[in-house]
């Protein structure tokens, strides 16, 4: 094959101008894969890798290096919850230990202020997760439900194989870097992760928070949770999970309810914060014109 290596690349180009089509500077699949075909009036996407599907038939929109393996932040806390969730329920409760709290300071993670001795639901804990991207909650919820926080990322890794995530492997709870080496997935993985996280009510709810608050109880102190998803106030916008590292860039998991879809996407390695926000609002909205046409 590889004596007729120069002809081949000639003929390639040779069809190019006669068909007026050339391959993505992003493809990695070979020249005959139809995946990027749709891709052509797609909004600009600047992130290290994307997808975007249709929640509801696991129809594939848009794709970007969506197979590639990197760190993905704090996304990580989206499966957190949905482990948690599969067995705990909302009213149950947690409570909270100085070790939780250290966990998040000593790693300079974004926390939820969680003071320790305080007793909060599963219910209320999961706003603290999700919405300022508490690593002190995801360390509360993942010692409680593990057992033990290594028996809670064993859980989370199983979970992964059993939705098919075979390019994801996680190391904590968090998303937070980890001395040995990060965890990692992939856009794609993490998109199909997005579509059954959606389906859990009180992930669906939570996400789509912009603040939640608590009042001070004889349980625990009061409590207010403003949510980093900028997306948020876009028309149909769910949310889902923002995340940010100096290895994995600026990340966001994003769904929206748009004509009567339900699209999820994952931006991964992104260099601008605020960008992110804006190409999943433009992604939803083009993913949602293309189904309804």
């Amino acid at each position: 094959m590889r004596i007729r290596k120069a002809h081949l690349t000639a003929a390639a180009g040779a069809l190019a101008l006669v068909t007026g089509l050339t391959a993505p500077a992003h493809a990695s699949a070979p020249a005959a894969a139809p995946v990027h075909a749709v891709q052509q009036d797609a909004p600009s996407v600047y992130g290290s890798a994307a997808y975007l599907m249709d929640a509801s038939s696991g129809k594939e929109l848009f794709s970007k290096n969506a197979a590639d393996r990197l760190p993905i932040a704090s996304v990580t806390k989206m499966m957190t919850a949905y482990v948690v969730l599969k067995t705990a329920k909302p009213t149950d409760v947690v409570q909270v230990k100085r070790e939780d709290v250290q966990y998040a300071e000593d790693g300079g993670g974004t926390t939820a202020d969680l003071r320790p001795g305080d007793r909060l639901t599963v219910g209320e804990l999961m706003y603290g997760l999700m919405l300022p991207s508490g690593a002190d909650a995801a360390h509360a919820l993942a010692r409680t439900y593990g057992p033990g926080v290594g028996g809670f990322v064993a859980k989370m890794n199983a979970t992964a194989r059993e939705l098919g995530m075979n390019d994801t492997e996680y190391v904590n709870a968090d998303g937070l870097p980890k001395r040995g080496g990060d965890g990692y997935s992939t856009a794609r993985d993490q998109s199909m992760l997005a579509a059954k996280a959606v389906q859990v009510p009180l992930i669906k709810e939570v996400a789509g928070t912009r603040y939640h608050s608590l009042d001070a109880t004889s349980e625990h102190r009061s409590y207010g949770w403003r949510n980093t998803n900028k997306l948020l106030g876009t028309p149909g916008a769910i949310g889902l999970k923002t995340g940010f590292t100096r290895a994995a860039g600026f990340t966001l998991a994003f769904a929206g309810e748009k004509r009567g879809h339900t699209l999820v996407g994952v931006l991964l390695g992104e260099s601008d914060s605020g960008r992110r926000f804006d190409t999943a609002e433009a992604l939803l909205s083009w993913g949602a014109a293309r189904e309804s046409a």
